[in-house]
């Protein structure tokens, strides 16, 4: 098959393009997002209105949390973004299925001691606890299975405090799927109706590894975000992947074709707000990204986070722009810049980029949109649905 580029004038918003797709949105575009954490999570529930084919590849190198948990009992990806994602995209209209929704969502009590833990998580796996009652045949039985083969499973000293039963079911399938994510990403994405498609980026046990300028080397995405670690007092420099939690061991990670496939035909790549190197750079880490984007002809922007980002201390909006367009071009011969990267979408009243950058931004075939994206209501972050209406706009 032929491709051929073809170019369009395109209004922010437009109204009539965001009015079809409304009325329509299991024909609406496929947006695909490299994105992870919970800055997503509002664009993602206004998303689903407009579109029923957004596409979210997710990070899975968390560390930190309830992931890590997991991550250390079974030797596992972390899923609680992926979790948090396939419950954003829901269908939260009376076709869904909001007794799965709930249960999906719902979180162990963190007062609760450990016999009480157990003996919750024992009475939804075995059929008589409300969360499992409210939900129908044969989807019960699917649900009450993963649970009980994960509880089989669980180490004894494992903590339940404060555990979402959604992580808790992922975790059940991939265990009984031959640790495999797809599959049981697949069934609980049938399950609650999820409107986009979600994957993780890799299914492989890896752990984010941040190079700082003072020569520190760190070792697990916890550790960098400043939440649950001091936050960083040097810029990073680098990131990588590590087979070990703990030290660094260099390694990397391949792409699959299917994800590559995703990225190649989609009608618009973002790199949306979120957290600059957990969040969007290191999906872009896995061999084989660079490549995809740059054979895909469509739209690709750049959303800058609003408010303080720990990950980026001692760096501009401008460093971080050319610490993208690095990672986008890595393994790529032909790197010219408007292969991998043709907008900046922003709202300048809350992100300010200097003369020479923009200058050098026009150089390369990048334009810089500036268009309101905060609200009275949403400040000091972006309005879910304005963002979502000028990404509409650009399909």
């Amino acid at each position: 098959m032929n491709k051929i580029l073809i170019k369009r004038q395109a209004s922010l918003p437009d109204p009539m393009r965001i009015s079809r797709y409304h009325k329509s949105p299991e024909l609406g575009p496929r947006i695909l997002f490299f994105s992870g954490g919970s800055a997503l999570k509002q664009v993602s529930r206004t998303l689903k209105y407009y579109t029923h084919n957004s596409i979210h590849l997710v990070t899975a190198f968390d560390s930190g949390g309830s992931s890590a948990k997991l991550r250390s009992a079974f030797d596992m990806p972390a899923i609680g973004d992926l979790r948090s994602r396939l419950l954003a995209l829901a269908d939260e209209t009376v076709t869904g299925n909001p007794a799965i929704f709930a249960l999906f969502n719902y979180r162990l009590p963190e007062s609760a001691n450990d016999s009480e833990l157990v003996a919750q998580l024992s009475n939804i796996a075995d059929g008589t606890d409300p969360l499992i009652t409210a939900i129908q045949q044969p989807m019960r039985d699917l649900v009450r299975n993963l649970l009980t083969f994960f509880i089989n499973v669980m180490p004894d000293n494992f903590n339940l405090r404060g555990a979402s039963i959604g992580n808790l079911l992922i975790s059940g399938g991939y265990l009984t799927h031959n640790r495999q994510l797809e599959p049981v990403i697949f069934l609980l994405s049938k399950l609650i109706n999820t409107l986009g498609k979600v994957h993780a980026i890799t299914e492989e046990s890896l752990h984010l590894t941040a190079h700082l300028e003072d020569g520190q080397c760190i070792v697990g995405q916890h550790r960098i975000t400043g939440k649950e670690a001091p936050p960083l007092e040097s810029r990073i420099k680098d990131i990588s992947l590590s087979s070990d939690p703990d030290y660094y061991q260099k390694t990397q990670c391949l792409l699959n074709s299917t994800l590559s496939t995703f990225i190649k035909e989609a009608d618009l790549i973002c790199y949306p707000p979120g957290s600059f190197y957990s969040s969007i750079l290191t999906n872009l880490l896995p061999i084989g990204v660079s490549e995809s984007i740059q054979e895909n002809t469509c739209p690709k922007v750049y959303v800058p986070s609003l408010g303080q980002d720990p990950e980026l201390y001692g760096t501009t909006i401008s460093q971080a722009i050319h610490q993208l367009l690095k990672y986008l071009k890595a393994e790529c011969i032909k790197k010219e810049n408007e292969q991998f990267l043709n907008i900046i979408l922003l709202d300048s009243r809350f992100t300010d980029i200097d003369t020479e950058t923009q200058q050098y931004l026009v150089s390369y075939n990048i334009q810089i949109i500036d268009t309101p994206l905060v609200t009275s209501d949403s400040a000091p972050y972006y309005s879910a649905e304005k963002l979502v209406h000028a990404l509409l706009s650009l399909t």
